[in-house]
């Protein structure tokens, strides 16, 4: 049975995909809170980035280190293409349990 992608994954997922080469911890948070009024919390978002790594569905790379943050460099996340099909099959199946449901009528 194939795996599905839970709410916060897919949140993250599309999160990810709409920041672009921008998409890290800080950036990925505000995105989601600005899109859907949810805070996610840091434990939260770093634990689902890496269970989303270990799927091999982002791919993340460092940064390059940075004053600002103490000479830390911001790890940079992208989808990987089983990571895009997984977010399209996940995303394809609420649309086909939506169809015809008057909800916003």
């Amino acid at each position: 049975m194939k795996q599905g992608l839970g709410e916060l994954e897919q949140t993250i997922l599309l999160a990810i995909l709409r920041l672009g080469t921008e998409a890290y911890g800080v950036s990925v948070r505000q995105m989601i809170a600005e899109c859907t009024g949810r805070e996610i919390t840091p434990g939260a978002l770093y634990t689902t980035l890496d269970r989303l790594e270990r799927k091999s569905l982002v791919q993340a790379r460092d940064g390059d280190p940075t004053p600002e943050r103490g000479g830390r460099a911001k790890r940079f996340y992208t989808l990987t293409r089983q990571g895009k099909t997984q977010l399209v099959d996940a995303q394809s199946s609420f649309r086909r349990l939506m169809e015809g449901l008057e909800l916003l009528a």
